[in-house]
């Protein structure tokens, strides 16, 4: 897919992985798990076992910066300042 709709990246669902919220964000997939692994991907990245999993409403608030924040396409008074990113455990 080459652009990427806010009706593509909704129809995504709650969590999407790694590879595909780099399409979404035009990064390459080498380069978003380098980015990843640094902690320095472009939004909130949560690691599951060894796969990474991206939430879609990161996503949509880059496509979508003016939309809504919730994934039910109803108005959210949640911005994404109020969203907490993943806690991220070590060990």
């Amino acid at each position: 897919m080459s652009t990427w709709t806010v009706e593509d990246v909704r129809a995504l669902g709650a969590v999407t992985d790694l590879p595909t919220a780099a399409a979404v964000l035009g990064i390459g997939r080498s380069t978003a798990y380098a980015l990843a692994a640094a902690g320095d991907f472009p939004v909130p990245v949560l690691r599951v076992g060894r796969r990474y999993r991206v939430a879609v409403a990161y996503l949509l608030a880059i496509v979508d910066p003016a939309g809504p924040c919730d994934l039910t396409g109803g108005r959210s008074e949640a911005s994404m300042e109020t969203i907490r990113p993943p806690v991220r455990r070590h060990g």
